[in-house]
């Protein structure tokens, strides 16, 4: 391998690592930079990524000395082959001169003809190596002494062709010739040792500048590995903390959902304990109201009666008064049973669930003037009287909504058993409920409705009615959880 092909290697290698070394260095920082944040992390990836910045200018710095000296040597290589091709040409020009003057053989003078025209082109290349300047005395005399040389060998074959080989060779006898042709060789000789100096230097500053780039190269590679290798510690330590993190909120969150799910059902219970405790109480209220208060008016209605037959007059005021009095007996007595009805329906302890609903959907529909279409078996299971008032409540409140808020002109009700399920429907012909309102619906009414189904282990759909508008409300409960406890 050539020197300039060692220059060529060495310059292929120190750029490819310079250029990797800026390449993977930007990319490490670049995972550095954004896989962590906090500031202890950050700094010594930042201050190796100085050092190969650094590094890869001072690679760029090696490789343009390095061009440098490719330069040098490639010029002093030039100047030595523009020597040496023009030395030969007058060495063959001189040989083949006089090599036909001593033996006549025009086979000789071919390679005087070849070389004499190829002369002032080699002193040419000479110049232009030299970086064609004019102030160099050397190729100035090199210039001069190779006319004279020329002329003194043209002139001498000129003779010999005047048919005076005599005299021709006298002239090549003397030393004439000889002292331009050695202040020729004198000159080029000089010329070439100094190139041949310069050569050695190029080549010595090369290779040692060859040598410093490796250096740089392998220091450079030696960082970036190191960063890389810092970096993905960093990023790992990183990642690591941040799945801790995760976990912790993960953990957290379980915590949290576990204790909502506990105070939802703590909630739910007390929920369900409370409707339970007020319906006991309403129950209770309502036979006080029956007993105490019914006996009371009807005491009342009683006395009065008999003082007016005791009291017989003709005064029409004191017949008015009585007849106020009765009237107002009668409709405390109407009151009560209203109020006594709406606390504790006493056709539900008495005649059972489907009776009692029968009679709260018609009578809601006659007051409401509505058409009404009911749909109730004749047969009724023996429910459980929770059960039961729950399942009531829920009719009582969506007939309550229809008259509230639906607007409308007729009512359904169905009630059934179907594959083990207790189903209820309440559906009216009004104005309905929007979609997107049904899941969110804040109603207390509906928050009522799901609650009880959901505390007897049912569902519940609020929905629009098949065929038409309006709204329908859905029960299903297992019927397990509505039939008494000592019902089979």
């Amino acid at each position: 391998m050539t020197i300039l092909e060692d220059y060529a290697a060495g310059v292929g290698t120190a750029g490819g690592s310079a250029a990797g070394i800026g390449a993977a260095g930007i990319g490490a920082a670049g995972v550095g930079a954004a896989g962590v944040s906090r500031w202890y992390i950050v700094v010594p990836p930042i201050l190796l990524i100085t050092f190969l910045i650094g590094l890869f200018f001072f690679a760029a710095e090696g490789q343009s000395q390095l061009n440098a000296a490719d330069e040098r040597i490639h010029n002093s290589q030039v100047r030595q082959q523009a020597l040496s091709e023009f030395i030969a040409l007058m060495t063959d020009a001189e040989a083949g001169q006089r090599g036909y003057l001593l033996t006549g053989e025009k086979s000789y003078l071919q390679s005087y003809t070849d070389a004499v025209p190829k002369v002032e082109s080699a002193l040419g290349k000479i110049y232009e190596a030299y970086g064609g300047k004019d102030d160099r005395h050397d190729i100035q005399e090199l210039r001069i002494l190779t006319g004279r040389r020329l002329g003194e060998l043209d002139d001498t074959l000129a003779l010999f062709n005047r048919k005076a080989p005599t005299p021709a060779l006298n002239v090549v006898r003397t030393d004439v010739g000889k002292r331009t042709m050695d202040e020729i060789a004198r000159i080029v000789g000089a010329m070439r040792a100094t190139e041949g100096r310069e050569l050695a230097a190029a080549t010595a500053q090369w290779q040692a500048d060859f040598r410093l780039s490796r250096w740089v190269s392998a220091v450079g590679v030696i960082l970036n590995i190191t960063l890389v290798l810092l970096t993905t510690r960093f990023v790992y330590r990183e990642m690591r903390r941040r799945a801790q993190q995760a976990a912790s909120l993960r953990g957290q969150k379980q915590e949290l959902e576990r204790q909502v799910s506990e105070r939802t059902s703590e909630l739910t219970a007390l929920s369900t304990h409370l409707q339970g405790v007020s319906e006991q109480e309403k129950s209770a209220l309502s036979r006080e109201l029956h007993d105490e208060l019914g006996g009371l008016l009807v005491a009342a209605r009683m006395d009065l009666s008999w003082l007016q037959q005791r009291l017989p007059t003709s005064d029409p005021n004191i017949e008015h008064r009585f007849k106020r009095i009765h009237d107002s007996l009668s409709a405390g007595v109407d009151l009560k049973r209203r109020v006594v009805e709406e606390l504790r329906p006493t056709l539900l302890d008495n005649m059972g669930l489907y009776t009692a609903l029968r009679w709260q959907f018609k009578e809601t529909c006659r007051r409401a003037g509505l058409q009404c279409t009911e749909i109730i078996p004749e047969s009724e299971p023996k429910f459980d009287p929770d059960a039961a008032i729950g399942v009531f409540r829920i009719a009582q409140e969506a007939m309550t909504n229809i008259l509230k808020h639906a607007e409308a002109k007729s009512a359904d009700l169905w009630v059934g058993i179907d594959a083990g399920n207790f189903k209820l429907r309440v559906a009216d012909d009004g104005k309905g409920i929007a979609s997107n309102r049904l899941q969110t619906s804040t109603s207390h009414g509906l928050v009522s409705m799901r609650h009880r189904i959901a505390a007897l282990g049912g569902t519940c759909e609020v929905g629009t009615p098949m065929g038409g508008g309006g709204t329908a409300v859905i029960a299903s409960i297992p019927l397990a959880r509505m039939l008494a406890r000592d019902c089979p």
